[in-house]
């Protein structure tokens, strides 16, 4: 993993990008050599390269939108990868058609732009193919010893086990040391690996290049020693709260204080940049979905009585309320009790209609008014209604904080954790959203939206 702007990036797929971007930018070359046309000349080398940047930008931002850079881009083996390929490349060849619509003086021949495509679905299915045999060998994953054997050491197996997708093709577990005065261990048994030797023996024996200390340093307990020389050996040595952090994208709760939050390198942000970059976005998204958002109003108001746009109190910024503006997407009578109800899988309260605007998010498209009036970000912790806040802040004193921020209509929580409809699912979407309020910045907030795009693409995690 390398951390790129206080965010943590796979630096696998940050190879894979790069890898991806040369094959695009070089098949812009090679195509009117093969294809021999005369719109330009062959040896127009800023043409050329002018063309190529484009192309290369595009098909990798349709290849992201596509989930290909994504740990789950790679779910269904080949043929699931193959179907992302081809959206991939269907998107790109939209958004060219649209640019050399937009801006004639980038048009590439129909035959140059077809060789191009070919050529590099050829050159990244083949890639993919053979990257997708080499992930199962686990001599491309990195072994990690994990010391302690405690309940935070069995956060890791549960993630690696809950999660196997975002983790296995990374790392791999090899198993856990106890350590310290516990009372039973929380990991299988079969997991453990007995203290037979020091660290840095185990350490060598096991070709660990990770050593992830889930063990409370209280009264200086921890083998300071044997971890100094695992460090001096070239051994990375963890701590568990980092673990998450850097692998998962969150913060552990019971390892996060608020002054640990106060005295972190994050929250480092320029407000003014932020919120040219809400209204330039909710700009562009408002001309590109007016027409979706007309049908859309239109279907609503066939479907059933009750008004088309729905309004609904929420929580902003520093616990000052505000309305929020969504398409109904429920019946009149959702909430007839008067009562906050958390919307739930299949939920019969949802029409018919409303169901698909919820599974592509077109539900959530006036909120692009609240952007642009100021209420919220467009990318930011997701408003909660004011009986939720009030029951949250109580049971978990760290919620409060996740409001230092405007909310917003996409976020990390929203991202990387399926609808939330309990309060185990908030806390652990809690964690989510303090990571971005640590750590947030504009290029994390561009790798949010092309996350939402994959989220809307795909349907996932949605009710």
């Amino acid at each position: 993993m390398i951390r790129f702007f206080r965010h943590y990036i796979s630096s696998s797929a940050l190879l894979q990008i790069l890898g991806d971007a040369c094959f695009f930018f070089c098949a812009v070359y090679v195509a009117p050599h093969l294809v021999g046309t005369h719109y330009f000349h062959v040896h127009d080398t800023e043409g050329l390269m002018a063309r190529g940047v484009i192309f290369a930008a595009v098909m990798v931002s349709s290849m992201t939108a596509g989930g290909l850079y994504e740990s789950w881009g790679w779910e269904g083996g080949l043929f699931g990868l193959l179907k992302r390929i081809l959206l991939a490349i269907s998107i790109g060849i939209v958004v060219m058609l649209f640019l050399f619509y937009a801006f004639p003086n980038l048009f590439i021949d129909h035959w140059v732009l077809a060789v191009s495509l070919v050529l590099s679905a050829t050159i990244i299915t083949t890639q993919r193919i053979v990257a997708l045999y080499w992930m199962g060998l686990k001599k491309m994953r990195k072994n990690i010893l994990v010391l302690g054997t405690s309940a935070r050491a069995a956060k890791i197996e549960h993630l690696y086990h809950e999660n196997d997708r975002q983790l296995a093709h990374r790392i791999n577990i090899i198993g856990y040391l106890p350590y310290g005065n516990i009372a039973h261990h929380h990991v299988a048994t079969q997991r453990i690996i007995p203290l037979s030797e020091d660290l840095l023996a185990l350490a060598e024996k096991y070709q660990a290049k990770e050593i992830v200390v889930a063990v409370r340093d209280r009264r200086g307990n921890l083998p300071m020693d044997e971890l100094f020389r695992c460090r001096l050996k070239g051994i990375k040595v963890t701590e568990i709260s980092a673990f998450f952090e850097r692998e998962v994208g969150a913060l552990q709760l019971d390892s996060v204080n608020t002054s640990w939050l106060l005295y972190s390198d994050g929250f480092q942000h320029g407000l003014i940049i932020k919120r040219m970059f809400d209204i330039f976005i909710s700009l562009i998204l408002l001309v590109l979905t007016l027409p979706l958002m007309l049908i859309a109003a239109l279907l609503v108001a066939l479907e059933g009585r009750g008004s088309i746009i729905y309004t609904q109190e929420r929580v902003g910024q520093f616990g000052q309320p505000f309305t929020i503006y969504k398409f109904r997407s429920m019946r009149k009578d959702a909430e007839k009790t008067g009562q906050a109800v958390w919307a739930s899988v299949n939920d019969t309260r949802i029409t018919h209609f409303g169901a698909i605007m919820r599974k592509f998010r077109i539900d959530e498209l006036p909120q692009i008014f609240n952007v642009l009036r100021g209420d919220m970000s467009f990318v930011g912790p997701r408003p909660e209604r004011p009986s939720f806040v009030q029951e949250f802040n109580a049971e978990f004193p760290l919620y409060q904080h996740r409001h230092n921020l405007k909310p917003g209509i996409t976020g990390w929580a929203q991202v990387c954790y399926p609808y939330g409809s309990s309060k185990q699912d908030t806390l652990e979407k809690l964690q989510y959203d303090l990571y971005y309020v640590k750590n947030h910045s504009i290029f994390l907030d561009i790798m949010i939206l092309m996350k939402t795009v994959q989220t809307v693409l795909w349907g996932k995690g949605a009710r």
